[in-house]
């Protein structure tokens, strides 16, 4: 039968639970709510490179798990991070996206806090005596804060499992890379989109979704090379893409050149490819000349804020700087030919499953873990049930 009725549409697809989700998943507020807590306040996130706090005194705000933040490098080269609110009366003390600064100054009240996060002058303290009220026990609440391969992470649990063990292996394909270039960023960009956050997820662990791109289908999809390309899972939800296999061709691309291999980033030759994700909202991505790290904040069930980072070599000349920006902007920059598509993927998902209609999405194509496997997206859905205790398919769920 060529089509279906409300009864098949309706029903759900005749295929392994590991092999589908329930369009609930995207759009329900008590499970956006339940993420929240179960998994973006329990695991760890890059927030930033550490190009970004350099030097003693350099900062950079960011939200996660609806929580104010403030990275900051102190003046013994350690660097912090605080949840970004006063002791006193609960101000954002520190309003700047980045920049450098001495001390914390609440304008509010004016209380102060040192890089270490001590509360050091509170105006008129004498008022505060007969309560017993002192500075030494007012300080700032400090989170979690690792670093790897000059990336900066954080994480909202106190008790959670060290960074090395979180990540485990799954840096492999970038250490290299990330250790070897002297690595700074040298473009930013965010944008929000109206999507749930896993459907943006969604578009960087689909494989199968390379052809929605006309800049890949010149340049990369060879489908006699499909059985070459290695997908490999890690622990804990974390995947890898590239490092056998992915390659792609620039000069195929009408208006493009071929990448040189002597401008290649240490650890890459120019047509390679790779990708790493970090569950659940943390990725690189390298295309031979150029790298980028990449986050992405939920901030409701059906809006998501994404951050782009372009990294290159601090010793970079004019003209290499160019060519980079170049190349970088090609694929990944705000009128590039990859970005703006798979933001519109995400937003037209969205549309479909906020009213419903699209009641299942199909994640059943198997490779062998090779080519264009969804088994990055199975991997992704596995930590994702494992976290919240339940099915993403609805399979065994308690009504």
């Amino acid at each position: 039968m060529p089509s279906r009725n409300s009864i098949d549409w309706n029903a759900p697809p005749k295929l392994p639970a590991t092999h589908y989700t329930r369009g609930d998943i995207y759009r329900d507020e008590a499970i956006f709510e339940d993420e929240q807590e179960r998994i973006f306040k329990k695991v760890w996130r890059l927030a930033c490179h550490e190009s970004e706090v350099a030097s003693p005194g350099d900062f950079r705000t960011l939200e996660y798990a609806g929580t104010p933040l403030v990275v900051v490098r102190g003046q013994d080269g350690v660097i912090r991070t605080f949840v970004n609110v006063c002791s006193h009366r609960g101000a954002r003390i520190v309003h700047q996206p980045a920049g450098n600064m001495r001390h914390m100054v609440c304008f509010f009240h004016l209380w102060t806090y040192d890089l270490t996060g001590s509360c050091t002058s509170i105006p008129r303290p004498e008022a505060y005596e007969k309560q017993n009220l002192n500075k030494d026990k007012l300080g700032l609440r400090e989170v979690r804060t690792g670093r790897k391969c000059g990336l900066v992470f954080v994480n909202l649990d106190d008790a959670c499992e060290s960074l090395d063990d979180y990540i485990g292996d799954a840096l492999e394909a970038f250490e290299n890379v990330l250790t070897e270039n002297d690595l700074e960023v040298f473009t930013y960009q965010h944008a929000t989109i109206d999507a749930n956050w896993k459907e943006w997820q969604e578009t960087n662990l689909d494989l199968y979704h390379e052809y929605m791109h006309v800049a890949l289908r010149k340049t990369q999809i060879d489908p006699k090379a499909m059985n070459q390309r290695e997908l490999k899972v890690y622990p804990k939800g974390h995947i890898r893409g590239g490092g056998s296999g992915y390659s792609a061709n620039y000069d195929g691309y009408s208006g493009w050149a071929k990448r040189e291999d002597s401008k290649a980033l240490r650890g890459l030759t120019a047509s390679d490819f790779r990708f790493t994700h970090i569950f659940p909202c943390s990725s690189m991505n390298a295309r031979g000349t150029i790298m980028r790290i990449s986050t992405f904040t939920p901030l409701n069930a059906h809006q998501t804020r994404i951050e782009w980072r372009g990294m290159s070599p601090r010793s970079d000349s004019e003209d290499d700087w160019a060519m980079r920006t170049e190349h970088y902007n090609q694929y990944w920059g705000p009128f590039g030919r990859n970005v703006p598509e798979d933001l519109m993927a995400a937003e037209l998902c969205e549309w479909n499953f906020g009213p419903a209609a699209a009641r299942y999405q199909i994640i059943a194509r198997e490779e062998g873990m090779r080519g264009q496997d969804d088994g990055f997206l199975r991997a992704f859905y596995q930590r994702w049930g494992e976290l919240m205790g339940r099915s993403a398919s609805g399979e065994g769920d308690t009504p």
